[in-house]
């Protein structure tokens, strides 16, 4: 997400930041290169334009060309200018009506809108606890109103029985009617699309506009059309009282120039991002987070929420309880394992962090997600003895387990190591008074110890060997012997 625009933004902090002080036109010359960064990203000209001037106004006053660290002030003017063109603030969805609120989703055909309804009904029921009833007002494609009540069922969220025959209008009334006779919380209207605003397009949408008066008219654009999105933003605020967007495939987009030009452009908050395939790949647009990612700064918050979602509670507390007598089996780092890969990969994970964000491309590169893959494949060709008492694989298991997975006896020796190596911490710790005595020689931040099992990840020390914090009921460690292993 925004890997371009971030290398080249990054790139140019760095020169000013090599630096111990700046003149004026130190500055100047940098907003050119970030001018001409935004511009490469696909943003909007006027917001490219807006947005230098703004941030040049306040950078070549003399409170930041005499500070101590002029660099770093430019950085900040810059990642504030970054939130208030996003937005500021995080936008909520309006659901303080008289039940059932409607939101009504439009936007183009292909743009991923019906795909994006179930996404939400599903954040909706698990987030948010509303009864929600799933609707599709799209009589012109073929199947797509069985294509939601397929992915209703995924996402484990009604849908309205489909009437044949029956036009947008009255599958919107229905909808309602039958949402207040079955006490539904929300109604979700996926409106039909076409490959450009037309006039008949624009006149199905007011008239279920007018027929449902919803509470939230979400638009949904494809990111990666870039500066196409925006100009479908501002042709669908004209014909309809939008009150904010969800960017599909945002986590494709390496420029950003969607996201950075909607707001500004059409005066609406974007919402939501679509941020991978899979039901459950929709998150809250935060402003502030997503300039920090931008510059490098990580996103720690969005790691914890990660973390929170992916945990699994009693495995967390059963490791934890094992960790603190200073146990740690395969089958302990098999449970690790897994939790990565719950969590994006490594890769998506470092651009997470503050400081590592150049260590992400680095992560890519070596595919971590496969290195995960196959030592997984090798603990999974372990039987459970062997696992859980590690000491007994001698060479002849080694061959047996290397045959069973795909993999080299060499891969094997490096996966023992890993393990030898954190098992190896685990002692250490408890010979130290255990995780709960670590933790409060960090202030009480907690290693991802027993404190946080079940609960919020703790976020307060480092995990062991790494410098990555724990998260959850188990340290979330990468293993030392971890950059070896990918170098297959």
């Amino acid at each position: 997400m925004f890997d371009t625009l971030s290398d080249r933004l990054g790139s140019v902090f760095d020169k000013l930041r090599g630096r111990g002080a700046l003149s004026d036109a130190d500055v100047r010359s940098a907003m050119r290169e970030v001018r001409v960064a935004l511009l490469e990203a696909d943003v909007a000209l006027p917001v490219a334009r807006d947005f230098v001037e703004q941030v040049t106004e306040k950078a070549v006053g003399q409170d930041v060309l005499r500070s101590i660290t002029p660099g770093q002030m430019v950085v900040k003017i810059v990642h504030d200018a970054l939130v208030e063109t996003l937005g500021s603030d995080t936008a909520e969805l309006n659901l303080a009506v008289t039940p059932p609120a409607v939101i009504m989703m439009v936007g183009l055909q292909g743009s991923g809108k019906t795909t994006t309804t179930a996404k939400l009904g599903k954040r909706l029921t698990e987030r948010e606890r509303k009864k929600v009833l799933m609707a599709s007002l799209d009589v012109a494609r073929p199947a797509a109103q069985e294509q939601l009540a397929v992915l209703g069922r995924q996402a484990k969220v009604d849908t309205l029985p489909i009437v044949a025959g029956q036009q947008p209008v009255d599958i919107a009334k229905r909808a309602i009617q039958s949402a207040r006779l079955q006490a539904y919380d929300v109604v979700l209207l996926d409106t039909a699309g076409r490959l450009h605003v037309d006039d008949q397009l624009k006149a199905e949408m007011k008239a279920v506009a007018s027929a449902s008066q919803p509470a939230e008219t979400l638009l949904v654009v494809d990111a990666l059309t870039g500066q196409d999105a925006v100009n479908v933003a501002k042709g669908f605020s004209a014909e309809v009282d939008l009150t904010g967007v969800i960017l599909t495939r945002l986590d494709g987009d390496a420029r950003g120039g969607a996201a950075l030009s909607m707001r500004a452009v059409t005066g609406k908050p974007i919402k939501f991002a679509g941020v991978g395939e899979a039901i459950d790949k929709l998150e809250a647009f935060h402003p502030d987070r997503v300039a920090g990612r931008i510059l490098g700064m990580g996103d720690v918050v969005s790691l914890v929420e990660r973390a929170a979602e992916t945990i699994q509670v009693e495995e967390a507390e059963k490791i934890a309880a094992k960790m603190a007598k200073g146990k740690f089996d395969l089958d302990d780092l098999r449970a690790q394992l897994q939790q990565m890969q719950r969590m994006g990969g490594l890769g998506a994970l470092a651009g997470m962090m503050p400081g590592l964000k150049g260590m992400k491309g680095a992560m890519d590169q070596a595919q971590d997600s496969k290195a995960l893959i196959h030592m997984e494949a090798m603990l999974s060709s372990m039987t459970a003895k062997e696992r859980a008492r590690p000491e007994i694989v001698n060479a002849k298991r080694k061959i047996r387990i290397a045959k069973g997975s795909g993999t080299t006896v060499q891969d094997i020796n490096k996966l023992m190591k890993m393990h030898q190596e954190m098992s190896t911490v685990m002692k250490r710790i408890k010979k130290m008074g255990g995780l709960g005595k670590l933790a409060a020689m960090f202030g009480g931040g907690g290693l991802g110890g027993l404190g946080g099992a079940g609960g919020m990840p703790d976020l307060g020390g480092a995990g062991p060997a790494t410098g990555l914090p724990g998260l959850g009921g188990a340290p979330f460690n990468l293993p030392s012997g971890f950059d070896k292993f990918t170098k297959r």
